[in-house]
């Protein structure tokens, strides 16, 4: 499991392996890196989590519960199992965090399974909101923590496979039990520092 983690964190950190100092603000007063404006920075990121977590998903997931080689389970550490794809995205998350580089990123939901993983503002209640109505577009701004001003998107996050609806829709705790293939579940939040 430990080789999962380490493909999906340096694949995080190569793409994200900019000096956060050289985040500028430019005279018309928009943010940029080194010329790249946080917007694509943002988007970046998110096309390696977002192939990541398919190709988990779809590549080991689902052919490894197809055959019956092991399954996925919400308890994946005490049944010897897979993490789901929603648990391994969240473990990536928690190890980047942990570099203390800045870049932050989870899962969330207007209608989570656990509370935590409910918005934490009313910025990512709106963020979700929008990618729930606009899918393809992802929901952008600024936000201050402390001091600190951060760079903040939203993007929708799809059921892709049959392991995430069947969970979500099988939970005990969870509030929507009519998922299907393809839904909204909630956004991927992507958060880093522009100052």
């Amino acid at each position: 499991m430990k080789m999962l983690q380490v493909l999906f964190l340096t694949s995080a950190v190569i793409l994200f392996g900019f000096n956060m100092a050289d985040i500028a603000a430019s005279e018309d007063g928009t943010h940029s890196i080194n010329g790249i404006r946080p917007e694509i920075v943002a988007d970046f990121i998110y096309a390696v989590i977002e192939s990541d977590r398919t190709l988990y998903t779809t590549h080991i997931v689902d052919r490894m519960q197809e055959t019956g080689t092991v399954i996925a389970s919400e308890a994946w550490e005490s049944r010897n199992a897979l993490p789901l794809p929603a648990q391994m995205l969240l473990l990536s998350g928690s190890a980047v965090k942990e570099k203390g580089i800045g870049l932050e990123y989870r899962l969330a939901s207007l209608l989570p399974i656990y509370q935590k993983n409910g918005p934490a503002t009313d910025f990512e209640a709106a963020g979700l909101a929008a990618v729930e109505r606009e899918p393809s577009q992802p929901s952008t701004g600024y936000i201050t923590r402390g001091e600190q001003r951060y760079f903040q998107a939203i993007y929708a996050d799809r059921a892709i496979s049959k392991a995430c609806v069947n969970c979500h829709n099988t939970h005990l705790l969870s509030p929507k039990r009519d998922r299907k293939l393809g839904d909204v579940m909630g956004g991927i939040i992507i958060s880093f520092p522009v100052e």
